[in-house]
């Protein structure tokens, strides 16, 4: 392969396989909530504070988000891999009901749905949208944020979920 030539799409999510992240629940509320999990997020400022995301242009978190404006994070714990695999289950029902087998309170700021038992929680207001590739980065400011009282995290790596362990504590 030469440096000109792009990687094919197995091959560019085999290597990416291999950076280990963070699991989130990606959550808009209002008229048509919606719920998707994602790994592709990152804190992009402290002052002021943002974070990203990365959704797929074809995703129905898409939508939501460009027309709602308003999005929140739910920072999964390592014990949520269920709440993982069923938020980026494609059949799974959409709209209000798709909340229904788990505990989650609305976000004081958006609306949106703050799954119980994470390890924190993030609402933002949406500022920004880049277009690149097949994907939007949106960004947002944070307007709340609160950290749970878990420990460990859940890390996706190697195309699996796993647990990730808590940092160390404070001498």
């Amino acid at each position: 392969m030469s440096l000109q030539e792009p990687p094919a799409a197995a091959t560019m999510r085999e290597v990416m396989s291999m950076f280990a992240t963070g699991v989130i629940v990606l959550t808009v509320g209002g008229e048509h909530p919606h719920g998707m999990t994602a790994n592709a997020f990152s804190s992009v400022s402290l002052d002021p504070a943002q974070v990203l995301c990365c959704v797929a242009h074809s995703a129905v978190m898409h939508k939501a988000i460009s027309s709602e404006r308003r999005f929140a994070i739910s920072i999964m714990a390592a014990d949520q891999e269920r709440h993982a695999r069923y938020f980026a289950d494609k059949s799974r029902p959409l709209g209000a009901p798709q909340f229904e087998p788990f505990d989650w309170h609305p976000g004081p700021r958006t609306g949106a749905m703050l799954l119980s038992g994470a390890l924190a929680w993030i609402e933002c207001v949406l500022v920004d949208a880049h277009d690149s590739g097949d994907h939007s980065i949106f960004v947002g400011s944070v307007i709340n944020s609160l950290r749970g009282t878990g420990a460990d995290g859940l890390i996706f790596f190697g195309g699996g979920f796993r647990p990730g362990a808590a940092p160390p504590s404070p001498a």
